[in-house]
């Protein structure tokens, strides 16, 4: 037995101290954004019946969520909207005082050291679900830029530190970046939604948003979950027209390509763990079938070690309390 010749590579796992020792991904509060869904009216905190956990929260509400994300060491947070009134071309979208920029207002009043994200796409607001204006039947490229454009000045001048553009027009980041230098907001960073695929994983998202297509799908605007070269070339568009940050989106289908865009650009990279994600986790540990805190950690720090500097998930404030007992 003396003469074998072998590694012994359980030399660095004997104990927990070893392993953190030599561990090569890490998970930090700093790297999570997390998402709130904000609504019209007062006293509302509604849990998402698709997603345990994740709530719509009126302004009022919003006061209290903020302060606990806060508490907990969240810097940064996506503002999702939903709208009383919905038309054809989404004009809560881009309102001076429509949902999200009156939420943004108010966090940065209270919570100026917070970094607070906008979403920027049309799908929640328009009564036809898509993510731009519907022309004999299909969505408009180029005038949905305009509309888009016209909400990240808004969320801009509601006090929004980063604008996340995630409805994958062509030309979207080109759009929105000429109108923000227009306007004067050429300090204000993009996050584009740049690689974001036509998936079933939106589900729940759909139901927190009521943003499901009212005919057909948006397959001829998200991309086709098969393609991988596509995801480079729109990354690519994105950097040339002025994107800050890259995003993949849904996350743990696609840790290829969020390894790819890591080794190729020198962007920021986010990871979307988006709704369905979560709530297939939720589920399962609603059965027993999951320890929820060993299986989240396991996932994010996943996505960390395929390429991810940022994880938008709607495990964030689990996750912040996790951290702070290990």
């Amino acid at each position: 037995m003396n003469s074998l010749q072998f590694d012994r590579h359980r030399r660095l796992r004997q104990s927990d101290s070893m392993r953190k020792l030599v561990r090569e991904t890490r998970l930090h509060k700093e790297d999570l954004i997390y998402p709130i869904f904000v609504v019209e009216g007062e006293k509302v905190k509604e849990e998402v019946s698709s997603m345990p956990g994740v709530y719509h929260l009126s302004l009022d509400n919003l006061k209290a969520e903020i302060e606990e994300v806060s508490s907990l060491g969240i810097q940064s947070v996506i503002m999702f909207g939903v709208p009383n009134h919905k038309d054809d071309v989404g004009s809560e979208a881009y309102a001076d005082n429509g949902i999200v920029q009156r939420a943004i207002a108010q966090i940065k009043e209270t919570h100026p050291h917070l970094t607070v994200i906008a979403d920027t796409c049309l799908c929640q607001y328009t009564d036809h679900g898509h993510c731009g204006v519907i022309k004999d039947g299909m969505v408009e490229n180029d005038e949905s830029l305009k509309l888009l454009a016209e909400t990240a000045v808004s969320q801009a001048k509601a006090g929004a530190d980063i604008i996340a553009p995630s409805n994958m027009m062509d030309g979207f980041v080109a759009a929105i970046r000429q109108r923000l230098d227009e306007e004067g907001f050429e300090q204000i960073p993009i996050m584009s939604y740049s690689v974001k695929y036509a998936s079933a994983f939106y589900g729940p998202f759909r139901d927190a948003a009521g943003s499901a297509p009212q005919f057909g799908d948006r397959k001829t605007y998200q991309m086709d979950p098969a393609n991988r070269l596509e995801a480079l070339r729109e990354a690519e568009s994105d950097i040339a027209e002025g994107a800050d940050f890259l995003m993949v989106k849904p996350a743990m289908s696609f840790m290829d390509i969020i390894r790819e865009l890591k080794d190729r650009f020198p962007y920021p990279i986010v990871a979307y763990n988006v709704s369905g994600e979560y709530s297939m986790i939720k589920a399962a540990v609603q059965n027993g079938w999951f320890d929820e805190k060993e299986i989240v950690l396991e996932m994010l720090t996943g996505l960390k070690r395929a390429g991810a500097d940022l994880i938008m998930t709607y495990h964030s404030k689990d996750v912040a309390r996790w951290l702070d007992e290990k």
